[in-house]
């Protein structure tokens, strides 16, 4: 490696780590002060409370980085240019493309990097988060923190349940289970769907089974229409599909995509979810690219309040395309590979565009 890609590397990873820093500082702080009063009624201890912000780290970590490079990338080659030493390192004959190729590298390698820890350290960070809200500070049953496959049981009933939508308010492939003395099955409801309406849910159909309590044969079976379900959990006690599927891996997140379709449910938000998964590290790529163009039409007028606010409305405007163009594609308004992607593709050619008209 040359000296002149060891001080841009090393001139280009000191502004990251205080990029980084500073938008993990201030996410972690807006945080806090959206959740201490939450803590507090809980009885939340110190433990609880470094537990939280140090699993939120490598969470907010994948956020911030795209944003983080951008702004890295506008101040460390608007420095260099504000300074002259880009006018001196072009007067010795080194072409802009030897200057940004080492830092288009490290870019690289700080996306493989961002894709690993979403896929192997984020899924586990938020399950510890979600457990500790969930189970430790609120009390609610393990169970609850998964919305496919779950079971529950009380002194009475044991209920099984293959999905929830907590968008639609509704359940599906529900079991319950009537349990007496020495856990005998009393009675047998099973109900295809059941939504959620004037605090109760309620099955279309269902079919109720009643069994003899001693000997453990089938008495009755009926078929019943609009009843509701003996069901003490709420729609709130169940967590919200984002909150599950930020849980998984991009492979697990896949397979619970294929299950669903399998079994005759609507998968689209998973679809979209790991989509938009996939395009993550892409996005820090594009904004990387994107911020050269942006210095280097500055040259010496670059300064640091231009570079940072420059950067965050940058920033700004793609999670406002990439907010909107998610949510058609939760809708259904759009495919979810088109809805996760376009804003990169947005991006991207604004990039090229620019780079057209950057002076050799």
């Amino acid at each position: 490696m040359s000296i002149v890609s060891r001080l841009v590397i090393a001139y280009f990873f000191r502004i990251l780590s205080l990029c980084c820093g500073a938008f993990i500082g201030i996410y972690l702080l807006v945080d806090f002060f959206e959740k201490v009063d939450r803590f507090i009624d809980y009885g939340a201890g110190l433990n609880e409370y470094l537990t939280y912000l140090g699993h939120s780290i490598p969470f907010i970590f994948v956020q911030i980085l795209p944003l983080a490079l951008l702004t890295s990338m506008v101040l460390t080659l608007g420095g260099l240019g504000r300074t002259n030493e880009m006018t001196a390192l072009r007067a010795c004959g080194i072409s802009l493309a030897r200057i940004v190729r080492p830092l288009l590298a490290i870019i690289v390698l700080l996306c493989g990097l961002q894709l690993l820890v979403h896929e192997y350290l984020v899924p586990w960070n938020v399950r510890t988060l979600n457990e500790l809200v969930e189970v430790k500070l609120r009390g609610r049953e393990q169970a609850r923190l998964s919305h496919s496959k779950i079971w529950y049981r009380s002194d009475t009933q044991i209920i099984n349940i293959d999905l929830v939508q907590t968008r639609e308010q509704r359940l599906r492939g529900i079991t319950i289970f009537e349990i007496g003395q020495g856990a005998t099955i009393l009675r047998r409801i099973d109900a295809n769907e059941a939504e959620f309406r004037d605090q109760q849910w309620l099955a279309p159909t269902l079919v109720e089974r009643t069994f003899d309590p001693h000997s453990g044969t089938l008495q009755q079976t009926r078929r019943l229409e609009n009843r509701p379900l003996n069901l003490d959990r709420l729609i709130d006690d169940f967590a919200r599909e984002e909150d599950v599927n930020a849980e998984l891996s991009a492979r697990k997140l896949a397979q619970l995509a294929e299950r669903l379709e399998r079994e005759g449910y609507d998968a689209t938000r998973q679809r979209v979810d790991l989509q938009a998964r996939l395009a993550a590290p892409f996005t820090s790529l594009v904004m990387g690219l994107l911020g050269i163009p942006f210095a280097l039409q500055r040259g010496r007028q670059s300064n640091l309040a231009l570079g940072v606010g420059l950067s965050l409305a940058i920033g700004a405007a793609y999670f406002i395309i990439q907010s909107a163009v998610i949510s058609f594609g939760y809708a259904g308004a759009l495919p979810p590979l088109l809805a996760a992607w376009t804003a990169n593709l947005i991006f991207t050619l604004l990039a090229v565009w620019l780079f057209l008209g950057v002076k050799q």
